[in-house]
């Protein structure tokens, strides 16, 4: 039988083979804090291409200097680091899957050391930092002594903001890539925007939803812009704070987010949840603890008539496709969480640290007909 994991979804005029994603996972490995792409980039993204996933998203990338959230992450503000990823994105193309690129900004969680050095402890302007910046002054919520002076951004500051995501699509076009996947989730600088939590704003990027959504749409049209019309853009997302005792971001919000998102020309809602606060109420992570935010934006979109129709999203659709991600480890899960149309597509990231050949090996255990095929110099095993 043909498994529903396998078969391709095609976004505008881009085909992805299958239902499977390797979500952006930082890697924290720039070897002299310059945001270049190294061997290591190269090789942990490429041997997932290799093991079958349809789509390969490298890891949250910044496109600027401030944006990092450590001095060792992966960024594309410049040319020279988009030829820096260029071959590794030729190489995904040609185990056929999709390469795609995380675009990010770290906003007030930035200049923090990397997490097998103490993630939680900040690293201090005569260290290599630098100050982080915000919807305000209020910083993320750390213990007294790594707690950061952060800048609140005025328009000026919004302004390159937008203008520096556009380059960077511009820069990951050039590199190679297919896809850019927007990055507006886990409490980094265009999650913080959206969420009451930290956006306490009173001018056109705060208040209500429309002003704090206002950035985030400005960066969507303004990569759509750029962007070919016959490549789809990703969005990911927080889709609730897990802050239920207060006022913060929730799933109506985001099903209300991914409509309008959707009529600005954005293919993709990988859906996601969290990161805003230290106080967040997280469930106990189980099998596919956050599959509910997928499907409940999709119902959603659906009553509107603008999810996925069939298998395809024509250039210039109002649809919209959700994916989901969190707690997906296994073959059978995947299938059916495919297959009951819960979500358009499945996004994993720690099995596919576990696993590079996840895809490959869903393949063999679902004995599904339409399973990617190994690579020749691998099926001697």
């Amino acid at each position: 039988m043909n498994a529903s994991l396998f078969e391709p979804l095609t976004l505008r005029e881009t085909t992805i083979p299958n239902r499977v994603m390797v979500s952006p996972m930082c890697q924290y490995s720039c070897d002299d804090r310059d945001g270049l792409a190294t061997d290591w980039h190269h090789v942990h993204l490429g041997s997932r291409a290799v093991g079958g996933a349809g789509v390969v998203i490298a890891e949250a990338t910044a496109v600027e200097p401030r944006g990092r959230i450590s001095p060792e992450d992966l960024g594309i503000w410049s040319q020279e680091h988009a030829d820096a990823l260029a071959p590794t994105a030729e190489f995904i193309r040609e185990q056929g899957s999709v390469p795609a690129i995380q675009l990010a900004h770290a906003g007030r969680k930035a200049s923090t050391r990397r997490p097998w050095e103490d993630g939680s402890r900040l690293v201090k302007q005569d260290e290599g930092g630098w100050t982080p910046r915000g919807p305000t002054e209020e910083p993320y919520p750390r213990d007294e002594e790594n707690t950061a002076p952060t800048e609140r951004m005025d328009q000026d500051d919004i302004d390159e903001v937008i203008d520096a995501f556009v380059d960077a699509a511009e820069y990951a076009l050039d590199a190679g890539f297919e896809v850019p996947e927007i990055h507006a989730a886990h409490g980094y600088l265009l999650h913080e925007f959206l969420s009451p939590v930290s956006n306490t704003r009173d001018d056109a990027y705060g208040g209500d939803f429309e002003g704090r959504t206002k950035l985030l749409r400005e960066v969507c049209a303004g990569v759509r812009e750029v962007w070919p019309d016959e490549k789809p853009i990703f969005v990911r997302i927080s889709a609730t704070d897990w802050l239920p005792d207060r006022e913060s971001w929730d799933v109506a919000q985001s099903a209300r987010l991914a409509s309008e998102l959707a009529e600005l020309g954005v293919d993709f809602l990988d859906v996601s949840s969290g990161g805003i606060h230290p106080d967040q109420q997280v469930p106990r992570a189980g099998p596919g603890y956050q599959v509910q935010y997928a499907e409940t934006i999709r119902e959603v979109l659906a009553e509107d008539g603008q999810t996925l129709s069939g298998d395809t999203l024509a250039v210039g659709s109002d649809e919209i496709a959700v994916g989901t991600v969190g707690g997906i480890t296994d073959a059978t899960h995947a299938e059916a969480l495919v297959g009951n149309e819960r979500a358009d597509a499945v996004l994993l990231a720690r099995e596919h640290l576990r696993d590079p050949y996840f895809t490959l090996h869903a393949g063999r255990e679902l004995d599904a007909e339409n399973a990617p095929e190994w690579p020749d110099q691998y099926k001697r095993a």
